[in-house]
């Protein structure tokens, strides 16, 4: 193995362009981690965020390292870690502060707390494609959500990869997607992959619509990653006590709530991320078997709208700000 690396750093805040391969000495595992020989980085909106220093997290000293979710072979492990991780195919769960252990580059270092064994039929580009979208459908729809069966469930940024995998979250536990798009361009797409009915809000009233498929009752759940003014219409669209929960800020833009509707209706508004899971460690792993488990029964299947090289890092990183994907986007080492 050489003694140096390439890992993707940024030594400023901006957009993608300030992404930069640095050689750097090969790391070696401290106590409680691993050292990952990297074969795929999956991209998350996460990122975008921490790379422009407006995220909930703290981007850390600069340069800072970036990425949350991996997939590769275990080659070392520190002091403390059982040596039966060495050699085995693992992916990671975003459960780290990822200007520390950030997993873009050929080979990085991980707390071996945040490793998980995956199916072995799965690829390493599918393999870097399991944690951050499902474990954020679990939290939200199961756990904090309550998902049964038959629930309507309106899902808005329904192309992006944390939507796909909450539409076959709702499938699995037999309730009924609603998925929301802007253009019609992804509408058969996504009742391809799944989704029982699909809105394109640039052409129908998204209120109107949610009230003819579901027989005048509205979303029993709302999975919603926009916030900002959508809100008003998804209070609209819910059903009398139903959850809504808000897990993202595409909007960037203020957040108003519409209190009387909500007050009459009795809604839940959760504000929810996926690292409350995170702090739950009893939770955390019943989501990660949960997954597991849809994974092998084949209720979850990764899917990959477009892989790039590491050498390719900027331009992975602004298709993915194109908005014009379905699923998630993957880098190969």
């Amino acid at each position: 193995m050489s003694d140096t690396v390439n890992i993707v750093r940024f030594h400023r805040f901006g957009d993608a362009s300030v992404l930069q391969l640095d050689k750097l000495a090969l790391p070696s595992p401290g106590p409680g981690e691993i050292r990952l020989r990297v074969k795929a980085i999956g991209l998350n909106r996460a990122e975008i965020m921490l790379r422009e220093g407006k995220y909930v997290m703290d981007a850390g000293q600069l340069p800072s390292k970036l990425g949350l979710e991996a997939s590769g072979i275990v080659d070392a492990v520190g002091e403390g870690v059982d040596s039966s991780w060495a050699g085995r195919v693992v992916s990671s769960m975003p459960t780290f502060p990822p200007d520390r252990y950030g997993v873009y580059g050929e080979v990085v270092i991980l707390p071996v707390s945040a490793m998980s064994v995956y199916p072995e039929r799965l690829s390493f580009e599918e393999g870097a494609s399991i944690w951050a979208q499902y474990l954020t459908a679990w939290g939200g729809l199961i756990y904090f959500g309550g998902l049964r069966k038959g629930d309507y469930v309106l899902i808005t940024a329904a192309s992006s990869s944390t939507g796909l995998a909450a539409i076959q979250t709702v499938k699995a536990e037999g309730g009924i997607s609603i998925a929301a798009t802007r253009t019609a361009a992804k509408r058969q797409e996504l009742l391809a992959l799944g989704a029982d009915h699909v809105i394109v809000t640039e052409e129908e009233d998204l209120v109107s619509r949610i009230m003819e498929v579901t027989g005048g009752k509205g979303a029993r759940l709302i999975y919603d990653p926009i916030g900002g003014k959508s809100l008003e219409s998804l209070v609209m669209s819910a059903a009398t006590s139903a959850t809504i929960i808000e897990y993202g800020l595409l909007a960037k833009e203020p957040t108003v709530l519409p209190l009387f509707t909500a007050l009459v209706k009795y809604l839940t508004i959760k504000a929810y991320d996926v690292h409350e899971i995170f702090g739950l460690p009893k939770q955390l792993e019943a989501a990660r078997q949960y997954v597991l488990r849809r994974l092998d029964d084949g209720s979850y299947t990764p899917h990959i709208a477009k892989t790039f090289r590491l050498a390719e890092i900027v331009e992975a990183r602004r298709h993915m700000e194109s908005n014009t994907q379905i699923g998630k986007i993957v880098v190969s080492v």
